[in-house]
């Protein structure tokens, strides 16, 4: 049977980055490398209904994509005669790369989206472009800027990379040493776009965390005696394991406490847990590793009534001192409401509620109005549900809080 247009949509988003970041390593350029395999999706979405899904997509993409590159040089003049040389291959399907070959391959791309001779920002809009695959209008949101300056911030992230002569590889071991902060930085940063998209229609993005947690096992290999790196490895089995009780059949939110936990990918969690306790074990704790302690104590409780919740509100408070931020104590808020009820929660989120941060950022106003409710305060609770509704950046989260609004009493 064909796929549907969604799970061709599906497949697509899923082998594309793993494609990218190979032919960007053959063909040394970012921009060829987008467009050839821009190109080579457009084929695929017209070929693979008709003739079937290939056993290998990624190896599709890449083939078709070399073929699409030869095309745009010839149409360019530039290097004909070289790719044609080096790339002249037979119609048929290539053979599916090495998969130790591709993981390498994107740690190659992710080291140059994160290169140190870019800005901070620059880093996090090319990785959000280049990786994951994130259109300009859907960065621009998430950083709340016009999509125009959003394209003229990648475009120069990309000239500055080319003119610097920055090259698409895994730099030496001391190199990479030096940069393995902002590698994790933007590795978490692709898992938390698959955990919870900034924008667009759907909720999750589990493809995005599973490409996270690939390079994130390579990073372990890597880094074998850094407890932040089997930290935030650890974070990210733990969170990812519950992703399909996360939403329901439609896109809908389904929130922590109505999660079926029969469900969750036990596996996994054991996994995560082992490695959050090795970690902690050699008493150099930091932030990846103290939230990594917080997903266990939610993994490890049989439901919800029975978390521990005074542990994770300890926990918060440890990861405030690592990571001081609005958004911490908005989490924090939240297990103080379970723990010591929702006027406590109410009154630590007070705290943060002129934050320029807080203003804009709809699971504050959410969690305000679910305490608000709580204690009966119910035109004040709709308002916050509301504005929540307002700001809520995917069609899922609109509907879960007009829902919550909806379902308060007149």
């Amino acid at each position: 049977m064909p796929a549907t247009p969604n799970e061709l949509g599906i497949i697509l988003r899923a082998a594309r980055t793993p494609a990218l970041a190979t032919l960007t390593r053959q063909l040394r350029n970012m921009d060829m490398a987008e467009d050839a395999l821009q190109e080579a999706m457009a084929r695929a979405v017209v070929t693979w209904p008709m003739r079937g899904l290939p056993d290998n997509p990624t190896a599709w993409l890449i083939h078709a994509a070399k073929n699409c590159a030869i095309d745009i040089l010839r149409r360019r003049r530039l290097e004909t005669r070289y790719l044609e040389e080096q790339w002249a291959e037979p119609a048929a399907p290539a053979d599916p790369p090495e998969d130790g070959h591709l993981r390498d391959d994107m740690l190659r791309l992710i080291c140059t989206c994160c290169h140190p001779v870019l800005t901070e920002s620059s880093q996090v809009a090319l990785t959000l472009k280049v990786v994951a695959g994130l259109s300009v209008d859907e960065i621009a949101k998430a950083f709340l800027v016009a999509p125009t300056n959003m394209e003229r911030r990648i475009t120069r992230a990309k000239t500055k990379l080319r003119d610097a002569g920055v090259p698409y590889e895994v730099p030496a071991p001391p190199e990479l040493a030096d940069r393995r902060r902002a590698v994790l930085k933007t590795v978490y940063l692709i898992f938390n776009e698959g955990y919870k998209s900034t924008a667009g229609p759907d909720l999750l993005r589990p493809y995005l965390c599973d490409h996270a947690i690939r390079l994130g096992r390579l990073l372990a290999r890597l880094f074998r005696h850094e407890p932040e790196v089997s930290g935030l490895l650890a974070l990210m089995l733990l969170h990812h394991a519950r992703w399909r009780t996360r939403a329901g059949p439609d896109g809908d939110v389904i929130t922590l406490d109505q999660q079926d936990r029969a469900e969750w990918d036990r596996p996994m969690i054991a996994e995560g847990l082992a490695l959050v306790e090795k970690s902690l074990r050699r008493g150099d704790p930091g932030p990846y590793q103290v939230q990594a302690a917080i997903a266990a104590v939610h993994c490890r409780a049989t439901d919800f009534a029975a978390t521990d919740w005074p542990e994770i509100v300890r926990l918060y408070g440890v990861l405030e001192r690592y990571q001081p931020s609005p958004v911490i104590t908005l989490n924090r808020a939240v297990a103080v409401a379970q723990a010591e009820g929702p006027a406590a929660g109410l009154a630590l989120l007070e705290t943060i509620a002129t934050t320029p941060q807080m203003r804009d950022y709809p699971q504050f106003h959410g969690a305000r109005a679910a305490l608000l409710a709580e204690i009966g305060d119910v035109e004040a609770a709709r308002d916050g549900f509301r504005r929540a509704e307002e700001l809520a950046p995917t069609d899922s989260e609109k509907t879960y809080f007009a829902r919550k609004s909806a379902s308060l009493p007149d």
